[in-house]
């Protein structure tokens, strides 16, 4: 059994065509195709890129099958299967099994290298590169990844799942457009009291938790633990999901004298010194800013916290953001001094500057707001008291600041104003 495969047409621009910039790319008039799997998770996207390119091209479509075997393991569950160890190891010879040497991105990293007689790339990512994220995102979060919403947040405290739990507790069967609650080894739940998790049960190692909308416009919040690559493996597989946007949302160390406990930090640039994306994105290749996700962040907070002009500068400081791999860093400081100070760092941590090369490389716009939890270059390292005080003033608001973050990037997103062509190549493939 062979994957689909979607090839187009797409002939010239139609004289009263119209399209959203940033939703589709064409580079001219010629073939264009890729592998499909998935449908039940991917219609949606699909159709809406289609009729992006419906509106402005005249378009022949041809469906068939590809040259790439469906793996057994990618074509049915296997998890309930009870096979000895002789069984197991003839699988191969009777079914295919996933062929590691077509899974890479060379098509977002741009080093795909095309045959005059192929089609161009129609999509990032083909069906196996595809169906080999789906199961890691089962494995990693524990949740099936139909339950993924468009609007991702991740963080790097359990306190702020708690904290998204029970406002999913409070809002679905509310009569506030939520349709469901998804967690690890819960069933869906459309009414908060309903939601009962057995304290017994082992959470996966970077579990993700969903507020669900109609055609996946909710949330979903994966708590990705600490270190650049937990950052690095799930952002890798939540980008074959094409969310609309991804968020950081968590601590820092604050650099500066005049930053105090509980303030914000909006990243404005990066200093990657987290390793982990280095061979595929080196660190000279600049990192912009998303203007529109930095806009909807800047208003929420306007709104959530009731501060403008001066009140805003003085507890939300905007700057560089450095992400390390050290958690230890504090005892390289006299190395690292030079280095903070001529990037003029205002904070450190270990996961944003990985979630956002990772943004850049898979065109998913991007954003941190993280929060001051220490500063130990002044003398305030986190202390078990300070901690507790901290997390409970603090948590609670800067969830908040998310979410209506990520309710404003939904209009913006439906409106056609969030995806910005600065995430496009000069060869990019046809679909976002």
């Amino acid at each position: 059994m062979t994957y689909p495969y979607l090839l187009l047409y797409i002939g010239t621009p139609k004289e009263d065509g119209m399209m959203l910039q940033g939703f589709v790319s064409v580079r001219g008039a010629g073939w264009y195709g890729t592998t499909i799997t998935a449908s039940d998770i991917f219609v949606d996207f699909v159709q809406g890129q289609l009729e992006q390119l419906e509106a402005a091209y005249d378009i022949q479509y041809y469906v068939g099958y590809s040259d790439h075997d469906i793996p057994v393991a990618f074509a049915i569950d296997p998890s309930d299967f009870n096979l000895t160890e002789a069984r197991s190891q003839d699988i191969g010879k009777h079914f295919a099994l996933p062929a590691l040497k077509h899974i890479h991105d060379d098509i977002a990293d741009g080093v795909d290298e095309h045959s005059s007689d192929e089609p161009l790339p129609l999509s990032l990512f083909p069906a196996l590169r595809t169906d080999y994220s789906l199961q890691r995102l089962r494995h990693y979060t524990g949740t099936d990844p139909k339950h993924f919403q468009k609007f991702v947040i991740f963080t790097n405290y359990q306190r702020y799942v708690d904290e998204f739990i029970e406002h999913a507790r409070r809002v679905v069967g509310a009569d506030q457009g939520y349709t469901g609650f998804s967690s690890p080894g819960h069933d869906i739940i459309t009414n908060g009291e309903d939601y009962n998790p057995d304290p017994a049960y082992k959470l996966p190692q970077m579990p993700a938790y969903h507020l669900m909308e109609e055609g996946g416009q909710g949330v979903t919040l994966i708590n990705i633990g600490v270190g650049p690559s937990n950052a690095k493996t799930i952002t890798d597989h939540v980008a074959v999901l094409r969310p609309h946007c991804w968020l950081m949302l968590g601590h820092c160390g604050g650099l500066r004298r005049t930053q105090t406990l509980g303030d914000f930090v909006l990243a404005h640039a990066y200093l990657r010194d987290d390793q982990v994306l280095d061979e595929v994105l080196p660190v000279a290749i600049p990192l912009p800013t998303i203007a529109e996700v930095q806009i909807g962040l800047t208003q929420a907070i306007s709104d959530v916290m009731d501060l403008t002009g001066q009140e805003m500068k003085r507890h939300v400081r905007t700057g560089t953001v450095v992400t390390t791999d050290d958690r230890n860093w504090e005892m390289r400081y006299t190395d690292l001094r030079m280095r903070l100070n001529q990037s003029r760092a205002i904070a450190i941590d270990m996961e944003s500057a990985t979630i956002a090369a990772n943004g850049y490389r898979f065109r998913v716009p991007y954003g941190t707001l993280l929060c001051v939890s220490d500063r130990p270059l002044h003398g305030e390292i986190k202390l078990p008291g300070q901690a507790a005080q901290f997390y409970r003033a603090r948590v609670a608001q800067h969830l908040k600041i998310g979410l209506e973050t990520m309710a404003i990037l939904k209009d913006a997103a439906n409106s056609g104003t969030l995806h910005s062509r600065k995430l496009r190549s000069l060869d990019d493939p046809v679909f976002r």
